[in-house]
């Protein structure tokens, strides 16, 4: 039968596909709307199958806040040009908010709430739509004793901080400070014996090489290990906004300490495939003239 542009128009409304593809389920479903839909959804899950071995190494990260307690997700997609899609976009902050309202306690959960439709049957149907894989692929939440500090630097890097004391405008600066300086550890004390040790193993066989006297090489290494401790932690790090002094020197001014912090920046982690673009182009020449 005949399919006219208004049914391709209602279908493609519903579904948010491209014309072509609305087309060709109208015709494969005799102009049944509802049929072609599902039909659609059918397909749209093959094709998430399909791309789920395909590396998603690029995506955005989103916080979301209520109260004293904030969460933080993080968004997988295949190219930049993606990760930008309002629809998709929509998805990364309504799933913060799922978070942040206490509603999943793990990716699989979260992927598994929705209203009419889960998170996960969002996500494929954008892979359909959108032609990559997606990924709903991490996420963390803090509950804060007095201030919840959060930064996003662009799309790629997020910070939620838990502070006691202090306030909200010093909350988001040391937010902003971890995202800039990438602290692993608040305290010194947090870090653990078998870091410390395997650091310091490099340093004795850096230090032997010098030459010098035993006692000597000890004071080196005690040095350089506490630097090593203080980069590598919050309240050791000089503050981004003002290296004179500490982070730790600036909490302590203010009254306040940090009881927690998540930063997460996007592919952190991930394993991307190099691409060769003129094996890219040769693929798809080869794809178009065999179709």
């Amino acid at each position: 039968m005949a399919i006219t542009a208004a049914q391709v128009k209602e279908l493609r409304e519903r579904s948010g596909a491209a014309m072509m593809d609305c087309k060709r389920a109208l015709q494969a479903t005799d102009g049944d709307v509802e049929a072609a839909i599902e039909k659609m959804r059918k397909d749209g899950q093959a094709k998430a199958d399909k791309k789920a071995s395909r590396v998603a190494a690029e995506g955005f990260v989103r916080v979301a806040t209520a109260g004293n307690t904030a969460s933080i997700v993080e968004i997988n997609c295949e190219t930049d040009f993606v990760a930008k899609n309002d629809d998709l976009q929509a998805l990364g902050q309504d799933a913060a908010q799922a978070v942040v309202d206490g509603k999943a306690d793990s990716v699989e959960a979260l992927l598994a709430l929705g209203d009419g439709e889960t998170f996960d049957e969002r996500r494929r149907s954008l892979i359909a739509k959108l032609g990559e894989n997606i990924n709903v692929r991490r996420f963390e939440t803090l509950t804060a004793d007095d201030h919840i500090g959060q930064y996003l630097h662009g799309d790629r890097i997020g910070v939620i901080v838990a502070l006691k004391g202090g306030n909200a405008d010093l909350a988001k600066d040391i937010a902003m400070h971890i995202a800039a300086s990438k602290p692993e550890f608040v305290k010194a004390d947090e870090v653990s014996e078998d870091v410390r040790k395997r650091e310091k193993d490099i340093l004795v066989a850096q230090a032997a090489d010098s030459g010098k006297p035993a006692e000597i090489i000890e004071k080196m290494v005690v040095g350089r290990l506490n630097k090593f401790l203080a980069e590598i932690t919050l309240y050791g790090q000089p503050f981004v906004k003002d290296p004179d002094q500490t982070v730790e020197k600036l909490l302590k001014a203010a009254g306040a300490e940090v009881t927690g912090f998540t930063r997460m920046e996007v592919g952190e982690g991930i394993e991307k495939a190099e691409d060769n673009f003129a094996d890219e182009v040769k693929a798809q020449a080869a794809a178009a003239l065999a179709s």
